[in-house]
């Protein structure tokens, strides 16, 4: 499975369509995308790893901006809860979503795969209502509504640095 976080492609077209996406879905749903809600979305983008919210304070008045942490965290909060970022529970961070423009819990239920070496964070798309989980939920009579799955490993780069 390839996937943004672990192969070679250029950042800045990356970044472009993840920005792009979310004014599209944004100006769909009558959604305010501010200068802060969307320099933090273009920082989640280009990272590709996850980024606490002092981190991207930090970007943020390394940028001039004045800066609190109640801004970011209000940043954050807006995109997780329109689907542009997740947050990654285990490391307590987020990083922008690679399906932004998938409503918010509409048949869009990631798992993180989170490189333990250079924190990478890949974005798979793996239903928990699907497969052997969701199995056993149903054989239990158990309907599944939330879950965040979160894997830690090696990237294929950490894997082989050559």
């Amino acid at each position: 499975m390839a996937t943004k976080a672990f192969e070679n492609h250029d950042h800045h077209a990356c970044v472009a369509t993840t920005v792009a996406a979310a004014e599209e879905v944004c100006a769909r749903r009558k959604l305010r995308l501010t200068p802060v809600r969307r320099r933090v979305l273009e920082m989640l983008a280009e990272a590709h790893r996850a980024l606490g919210a002092y981190d991207i304070l930090e970007r943020l008045r390394d940028e001039g901006q004045a800066a609190h942490p109640p801004v970011a965290y209000r940043a954050l909060d807006f995109l997780v809860e329109h689907g542009f970022a997740h947050k990654i529970e285990r490391l307590n961070a987020f990083i922008a979503c690679d399906h932004p423009d998938t409503a918010p819990g509409a048949n869009h239920r990631p798992a993180f795969l989170i490189c333990r070496s250079c924190q990478a964070v890949a974005e798979a798309h793996v239903p928990p209502d699907d497969g052997v989980l969701g199995a056993q939920a149903a054989d239990l009579g158990f309907q599944i509504e939330r879950a965040v799955i979160e894997v830690e490993g090696l990237c294929p780069v950490c894997v082989d640095p050559a």
